[in-house]
């Protein structure tokens, strides 16, 4: 890309880490809560394409475990977009996957139905803790 489209290194760099993914595909915003309040087809579009690649690496990494046993949302779009959690397990309603819709509103825990043969959850992320957690260890350790 930089040959053909003859980018310098601060150009490239713009392209593929600030106007790529979910602005690119949109041309209206890289975030995904404002993605869902956009009326812009290019906002439905990049959703869309984000909740296809969800399912095609479901799909993918279910083959290789030989099933799955439990779905699980979590970090900033996983905890906070139930509209992209609703289209995700439409699209894996192959895999039996019931969502119960008014779990799923009010962010779970538990988001799919008592009978659903595969349980769905949203999980809060605390990556800072785990990280101090980790320090501390380390330097207790030293």
């Amino acid at each position: 890309m930089a040959s053909d489209e003859h980018l310098n290194i601060e150009q490239l760099a713009d392209l593929l880490y600030d106007r790529s993914g979910l602005l690119g595909i949109s041309e209206v915003a890289p975030e995904m809560h404002r993605l869902l309040s956009s009326d812009a087809p290019g906002a439905r579009e990049a959703i869309d394409f984000f909740c296809y690649r969800i399912n095609r690496e479901l799909g993918s990494l279910a083959a290789a475990l030989g099933g799955l046993d439990a779905l699980v949302f979590t970090g900033g779009i996983g905890e906070n977009a139930a509209p992209v959690r609703d289209t995700v397990c439409r699209h894996a309603g192959w895999f039996g996957i019931e969502l119960d819709e008014a779990a799923n509103a009010a962010g779970g825990p538990m988001i799919s139905t008592e009978t659903s043969p595969v349980g769905v959850w949203v999980i809060p992320t605390d990556e800072e803790g785990v990280i101090a957690g980790h320090t501390l260890r380390l330097i207790g350790a030293g």
